[in-house]
């Protein structure tokens, strides 16, 4: 879809950042069209903290607004443009949505992403050194007790939250495509999970992740396959 945008629509983002991820699907589901400008946030530079004094990504440019935190973003995109609706209508169904996005952003990221990608990507990335085979350990055995839960979960429902996609789903994704990047995703433990997976994958909203590339960390060759 080529839609214009104005130049003032930005995101600022890093490819291998869950959160960013999760806004980004979030906003190429909503067909809202922004510029994705790569941050290198840990660097701290003067612009970048005037940008979000919390030193992090992702940021939105939406005018002369700037907007960070990518739970409040997401949920002023579904205020501002709620067709496609990523949150649902009652209140106990947006609640259950809401405790997945804070399961996966919370728990999960730093039981397993923080653990297994911030060691074999971020250190390396950021110049901390080498992995610390310890937290890759801890980090390898937390992902099958979450990779259960989804089982568990989508043995009773379509989606994660419910029978409609929604926000929860875009962040167990977002964390899962990070992995899946350094295939440390055993997609053979869940036919249920990976069928899922497959399913978010196939959406359009998904290509430009796909599409990411990180110098000095190739693509594995079954990360862009849809039939994977």
């Amino acid at each position: 879809m080529q839609n214009t945008r104005p130049a003032t629509q930005r995101l600022y983002h890093f490819p291998l950042s869950p959160f960013s991820r999760k806004v980004r699907l979030s906003l190429a589901e909503k067909r809202i069209e922004v510029e994705l400008v790569e941050e290198r946030y840990w660097e701290q530079d003067t612009e970048f903290l005037r940008r979000n004094p919390a030193g992090k990504v992702p940021i939105l440019k939406l005018g002369n607004r700037l907007m960070s935190e990518s739970s409040a973003i997401c949920e002023y995109l579904e205020e501002v443009q709620p067709d496609p609706p990523l949150l649902p209508q009652s209140p106990e169904a947006r609640f259950e949505v809401r405790r997945l996005v804070g399961w996966f952003d919370d728990k999960f990221h730093r039981e397993v992403t923080s653990k297994l990608l911030g060691e074999r990507v971020f250190k390396k990335v950021m110049g901390g050194g080498y992995p610390d085979s310890s937290n890759v350990k801890a980090g390898a055995r937390a992902i099958k007790y979450h990779l259960d839960y989804m089982a568990w979960l989508l043995d009773q429902r379509r989606w994660l939250a419910g029978n409609e996609l929604s926000l929860a789903d875009f962040a167990a994704a977002a964390h899962l495509s990070c992995l899946d990047y350094i295939s440390d995703v055993d997609w053979n433990r869940s036919e249920t999970v990976k069928d899922w997976y497959a399913k978010i994958k196939s959406r359009p909203a998904f290509r430009s992740l796909l599409a990411d590339q990180l110098p000095g960390f190739p693509q594995p060759a079954h990360y862009a396959d849809l039939d994977f």
